[in-house]
């Protein structure tokens, strides 16, 4: 009861995100690529030349908050419809409202969320008011409209793929919440950088579930006569992950991949599961977790086991489409097939060594033999001259030499006998052997 007390002269009891929902483009935070100075859909908004458009993109990005600026903007009605409550009917009300309103010189935007819930025929439905513009329809979808959307109603309608927000914009809308009077600013809220970012990273790049976050550790923040303070320990059990506090750019952050990356190199894919789930419970982002993964696949796998580089591309194909936290079993997956699979580093040999050579020796030319010649100057100062088209020949090879002369002799990728790696160092002997005979 003491702790609700302290909440009670608030302006009202919405939910914290609720309450601090931007009114205007200057207060909007994140979709610089669309609301930016000079931006589409900026420009558009300001012109007051709004027409039916799509929003594409995940949760809590600010779709619905977009769509009631631009109404305010343009000084339009807003109806808020869901397609998960209304069915045919609700749209034929809503539209026989809109028509009216239209012969009345008052314009209607319809702000549908999830509108890729909506069926073909409901989706229909929406069609003839769009087209002779009784309402501004304003459809938000977390799938791609391409295909959820019907191609009739979706070719009337302008696409704007809305991005999750970035880390620097979830923390800067956390702290206007703690700073604002609509927020917690009257509360003298006391809370660490640390805890703030964690919160960041936690909520993914959705700004609702940040400002709930938040939200409930404060409320279950320690209560002093100077102010609500809020633990390291509250945080982590409002997100529901113990080891979620650690710095994605500090030293913990190194030492956990890098426990990943050498668990694989060894073979123990136990350890390298272990790990991997100890970034994805730390907020790691999964996408991260999987280009490290797509590395690792070329660096220590390399031509062993061609096949680990498609499989780590899959994980992080799989992470972008599902997110968490279904995509760790993804992740799991390519982490153990990496894990087992034959290793060599040749790949990785050869790139330093060639990066080497480049940094430590002059720019070589290229052979004139392999040069481009396109034109008959070219051709007259010998461009392209002596090249042999290995197709031409019996072998399909040919004994042209095609690094520089300096680097004749250098030999960068040097296979091992490892996994499938063994046929590739059998077939490259047999032809450096051919190209010395002559």
């Amino acid at each position: 009861m003491e702790q609700m007390s302290l909440f009670d002269n608030r302006e009202s009891s919405a939910p914290l995100a609720s309450r601090l929902r931007p009114e205007t483009l200057e207060e909007y935070v994140g979709q610089t690529h669309l609301l930016g100075k000079g931006m589409i859909l900026r420009q558009l908004i300001e012109k007051d030349q709004i027409s039916s458009m799509i929003f594409w993109g995940p949760p809590g990005v600010g779709k619905t908050t977009l769509a009631r600026i631009i109404a305010g903007r343009t000084r339009a009605d807003f109806v808020d419809f869901s397609a998960v409550t209304s069915g045919i009917k609700e749209i034929k009300e809503v539209m026989a409202q809109a028509e009216s309103s239209r012969k009345m010189g008052i314009r209607t935007l319809l702000f549908v969320d999830e509108i890729h819930r909506f069926n073909k025929a409901q989706q229909d439905a929406f069609l003839p008011y769009v087209e002779k513009g009784s309402i501004i329809l304003v459809g938000a979808t977390t799938e791609n409209p391409s295909f959820e959307i019907n191609s009739a109603l979706l070719s009337r309608c302008k696409v704007f793929v809305l991005k999750a927000l970035e880390e620097a914009e979830i923390e800067k809308l956390l702290e206007h919440a703690l700073k604002s009077p609509k927020g917690f600013g009257n509360q003298r809220v006391h809370m660490e950088q640390e805890e703030m970012l964690a919160i960041a990273r936690f909520a993914n790049g959705d700004a609702r579930t940040a400002l709930n976050t938040l939200e409930m550790a404060v409320l279950n923040g320690e209560i002093r006569a100077d102010g609500i303070f809020v633990s390291r320990e509250a945080v982590a059990q409002c997100m529901n992950r113990r080891s979620l506090l650690y710095d994605r750019n500090g030293e913990e952050h190194y030492n956990l991949i890098s426990a990943l990356h050498k668990s694989m190199r060894n073979s123990d894919p136990d350890a390298a599961v272990y790990w991997m789930q100890r970034m994805l419970d730390g907020g790691e982002d999964p996408l991260y977790v999987a280009r490290r993964l797509i590395r690792f696949a070329s660096e220590d796998v390399g031509m062993a086991d061609p096949r680990a580089l498609q499989i780590a591309v899959s994980a992080y194909q799989a992470c972008h489409f599902i997110g968490m936290p279904e995509c760790d079993v993804n992740l799991a997956q390519a982490v153990v097939y990496l894990s087992m699979a034959p290793k060599s580093n040749a790949l990785s040999m050869a790139c330093e060594e060639c990066k080497r050579d480049i940094r430590e020796l002059p720019a070589e030319p290229v052979p004139l033999q392999i040069c481009n010649a396109p034109t008959g100057l070219m051709k007259e100062l010998h461009y392209g001259e002596g090249y042999i088209y290995a197709h031409d020949t019996e072998e399909k090879l040919s004994r042209m030499q095609c690094l520089p002369d300096a680097l004749s002799d250098r030999r960068y990728y040097e296979p091992t006998g490892q996994g499938e790696e063994k046929s590739v160092k059998e077939r490259l002997e047999a032809i450096r052997k051919w190209k010395c005979d002559k």
